[in-house]
């Protein structure tokens, strides 16, 4: 009784953050607008990629990003297969579909992807800092992903 109890707990938590999911929990839109492609190019990272920024990123990524991009960042984590419309990026892989400069990585996180927000926006969530070393983070999982 008790695993099933933990286990509706689990399927109600992960499918709660996935579009058409249970409460869509996690597709939060932006207070503000996304930047421009130009502006989120332009934008440069204040946080070096050194050890203590890149493990503190996959602290945030366990926390907020493993559910839908999967351990290694390949689009297949548990709530991904739930997912009926979209599918998570693969980040571990040599197309970033919505730009690869920092500055690009940081707007996407920060502002999710509209117009319908299948990524939920982490403005106001995750403190800029932190996107920042998840950025750090996310750009380690192209390299090191097999």
């Amino acid at each position: 009784m008790g695993r099933m109890i933990a286990a509706a707990f689990g399927a109600f938590f992960v499918l709660s953050m996935v579009p058409g999911g249970v409460v869509n929990a996690g597709q939060a839109k932006p207070a503000k607008p996304a930047l421009t492609s130009a502006q989120a190019k332009a934008l440069k990272n204040p946080v070096a990629a050194n050890a203590a920024s890149i493990d503190a990123g996959r602290a945030t990524y366990a926390k907020y990003c493993r559910a839908c991009h999967g351990p290694e960042g390949k689009g297949d984590g548990p709530a991904a297969a739930a997912m009926k419309d979209v599918k998570p990026a693969n980040l571990a892989d040599a197309k970033w579909d919505y730009g690869s400069t920092d500055g690009e990585i940081f707007n996407t996180i920060h502002s999710g992807i509209g117009p319908k927000f299948a990524m939920a926006a982490f403005q106001g969530r995750i403190p800029d800092e932190q996107i920042w070393n998840l950025v750090n983070y996310t750009k380690t999982l192209s390299k090191t992903a097999k």
